[in-house]
């Protein structure tokens, strides 16, 4: 199994965020992607050699996701989570892997949203965060939903990896 490297900032000051226990479930939440032939086979990674995998997490509000969506996507609306996989998005050809490590690119997160969503779902914050991380790293590995079949296989995978991570 390759090292894992995760970095994470949390900008939005109404939520005091334990970012190492998130850290955490996003490692657990990519070591279970990983063991999944489904996800192996069918991922950016496949083919790759490597010793570690990077990524990183912003924490922010919809203020700041709507900002982001405007300038680089051209949405005008506020996401609850954008991602920029930089690896999955790049052309075979001009994929690099410097010094074995891959940098699949960032999830950016909605805190605001997260709580909004787990009021909607009688749900929790941290069950909504972890479900958000959960997509984020699937979007990173080149999962897209462009479809309905694709939509329901992700969130099957989400589905999995919380309940094998224990959230």
């Amino acid at each position: 199994m390759a090292n894992i490297n995760i970095f994470s900032e949390n900008i939005y000051a109404a939520w005091e965020l334990d970012e190492k226990e998130f850290l955490n479930i996003a490692k657990k939440i990519l070591k279970f992607y990983l063991q999944q032939p489904e996800v192996t086979e069918n991922c950016c990674l496949n083919g790759y050699e490597y010793d570690t995998i990077s990524f990183d997490f912003l924490y922010c509000d919809s203020v700041k996701t709507h900002k982001i969506n405007r300038e680089y996507r051209n949405k005008d609306y506020p996401a609850d989570i954008i991602t920029f996989a930089i690896f999955a998005d790049t052309d075979k050809e001009e994929r690099f892997i410097f010094d074995g490590e891959i940098n699949l690119g960032e999830v950016i997160i909605a805190l605001d949203k997260v709580s909004e969503e787990a009021q909607n779902k009688n749900s929790t914050q941290e069950h909504e965060l972890a479900f958000l991380i959960s997509h984020g790293i699937l979007h990173l590995l080149g999962f897209d939903h462009q479809t309905e079949e694709d939509y329901n296989f992700i969130i099957e995978l989400q589905n999995k990896a919380l309940k094998a991570v224990g959230v």
